[in-house]
C-alpha cells in the first residue's frame, strides 16, 4: 500500500476501530471471557500494545512510501514491519536528536504556505517521522516475542503444589498472525515449596508477591522458561505440541492448562483480499471504519492426568503430563486442543450489509458474533 492511494488510511482507521470494539469486548463485565477467569484481564494489554503499534505505522506511512500487509492470508501487517519498528527503536534517540520538536516544525511550515503559496509536504513528513520516533519510544509495542510475567500464585490443595498463571506474546512471522499465550504451571520442585508453601498446605500469609511479576516466578527458571516459550511460539505447532514440549524442558515444571489466543484474519473492504466474498459485501459499506471483520480463535489444552516420576538405580523418568485431545470433534483434533471458540467481531453496518446479503449464515457458521454497535458490543447475534 502506498500511503498517497488512501488504501492506507482505510486500513488504519478499520484496524483502529476494530482494536477498540475487541478492547469493548474484553473489558466487558459480561464478557463471555470472564468465564475464565483471568483470560479477558490478560489479552487486553496485547490490544494496548497492537493499538500502540498500529499508531505508529500509521505514522511511519506517513514519511515513507509503502506498507505492506498480508492482504490475501491473515490481513496484518508482514513480519518485517515489525522488525523495522525494533530496529527504529534501537536509534530513535539518535534521529530524534537531528529533528526539530513539531511546533517549531508546524511554524515552519506555516511560513511556509504564505511564502511559497504551496504545500510543504517534507515538513509534513517530518513531524510524522517525529510523531512516529517519539511513540515508538515511549509506548509498549507488540514484539515478536513479549517475554512471560507470572500474574497469579497459588497452592493446589490436592497436591501441595504451588502454581503460577503465566502470559506471554507472540507475533507469527510466516503466518502474520499475533498471539497471545496463557498457562497454568505447577512447581514441584523442593526450592519454592519450601519458599511458599505453609504448613497448612496454602500460601504462606507472610510471603510478599508483587504480582504482575516479570518472568516465571521461580527464578530459578525463568531465564530457561523465557527461552523454552520463544523457542515453541509458532502458530505452526498445536497447543498441545507446545504444552508437551514445556513439559519436556523442566522436570520440575508441569503445564496443567495452555491457552492461546490467536487474532485474526482481518477482513478489510477495499485492502484485503483474503476472501473475495468478504470483500464484496464490505465495499458495500460506507465507512471504511465500519467496513470490516475481524476473527480470533481461543484454543485449549489441559492434562488430563499426570504419570508419576520413576526413579530407578541406573536411571529416572520424571513426572510427565498426558494432555487431552477432543476426539469426537474433528476441529478440534485437527488443532490439536482440549476445547476451542471461534469469535467474529463486526459494525453494525457490515453485519447488515452481510445479513442483506443472505451470506450472514454461511460467512458465520461455527462463529460466536459480536456486533459492535455504538460503544456497546452485542454478542450472540
Amino acid at each position: 500500500m502506498r500511503a498517497d492511494t488512501g488504501a492506507a488510511g482505510a486500513y488504519f482507521r478499520s484496524m483502529h476501530a476494530a482494536l477498540k470494539g475487541l478492547r469493548v469486548y474484553l473489558s466487558g463485565a459480561d464478557s463471555p471471557l470472564y468465564a475464565h477467569g483471568l483470560v479477558g484481564q490478560v489479552i487486553t494489554p496485547y490490544i494496548d500494545r497492537l493499538e500502540a503499534t498500529f499508531s505508529a505505522w500509521e505514522n511511519r506511512v506517513g514519511f515513507m512510501d509503502r506498507f505492506r500487509i498480508s492482504r490475501a492470508d491473515s490481513g496484518f501487517p508482514v513480519y518485517q514491519n515489525l522488525l523495522t519498528l525494533e530496529n527504529d527503536r534501537a536509534t530513535a534517540g539518535e534521529r530524534l536528536a537531528a529533528i526539530a520538536d513539531v511546533e517549531t516544525l508546524k511554524a515552519e511550515m506555516a511560513d511556509f504556505i504564505l511564502r511559497h503559496k504551496a504545500f510543504p509536504a517534507a515538513l509534513q513528513e517530518q513531524i510524522a517521522e517525529r510523531l512516529y520516533l517519539e511513540e515508538i519510544g515511549q509506548d509498549e509495542l507488540f514484539a515478536p516475542f513479549i517475554l512471560p510475567e507470572t500474574v497469579r500464585v497459588s497452592i493446589n490443595p490436592k497436591n501441595g503444589r504451588p502454581y503460577y498463571v503465566v502470559h506471554w506474546g507472540v507475533f507469527d512471522g510466516s503466518r502474520t498472525l499475533p498471539m497471545v499465550y496463557m498457562a497454568t504451571i505447577e512447581d514441584s520442585s523442593q526450592s519454592i515449596a519450601s519458599m511458599l508453601v505453609a504448613k497448612d498446605g496454602k500460601l504462606k500469609s507472610d510471603v510478599d508477591i508483587p504480582l504482575p511479576v516479570g518472568g516465571l516466578l521461580n527464578p530459578e527458571f525463568a531465564r530457561a522458561f523465557d527461552v523454552s516459550a520463544e523457542r515453541n511460539g509458532a502458530y505452526s505447532l498445536s497447543p498441545a505440541t507446545i504444552a508437551q514440549n514445556l513439559d519436556a524442558d523442566f522436570e520440575f515444571l508441569h503445564p496443567k492448562q495452555l491457552r492461546r489466543f490467536v487474532l485474526g484474519p482481518f477482513y478489510s473492504a477495499g485492502v484485503t483480499d483474503n476472501s473475495d466474498r468478504i470483500s464484496t459485501i464490505l465495499s458495500k459499506v460506507r465507512k471504511d471504519e465500519n467496513a470490516w471483520l475481524l476473527t480470533w480463535t481461543m484454543q485449549e489444552v489441559f492434562s488430563k492426568t499426570e504419570s508419576p516420576a520413576k526413579h530407578g538405580l541406573w536411571s529416572s523418568t520424571p513426572a510427565r503430563d498426558v494432555y487431552h485431545i477432543e476426539t469426537d470433534d474433528l476441529e478440534a483434533t485437527r488443532q490439536g486442543v482440549s476445547a476451542y471458540q471461534k469469535h467474529a467481531l463486526v459494525p453494525h453496518d457490515a453485519y447488515q450489509a452481510l445479513y442483506a446479503s443472505g451470506e450472514a449464515e454461511s460467512i458465520f457458521s461455527g462463529f460466536s458474533v459480536h456486533v459492535v454497535s455504538g460503544n456497546q458490543v452485542i454478542s450472540e447475534v
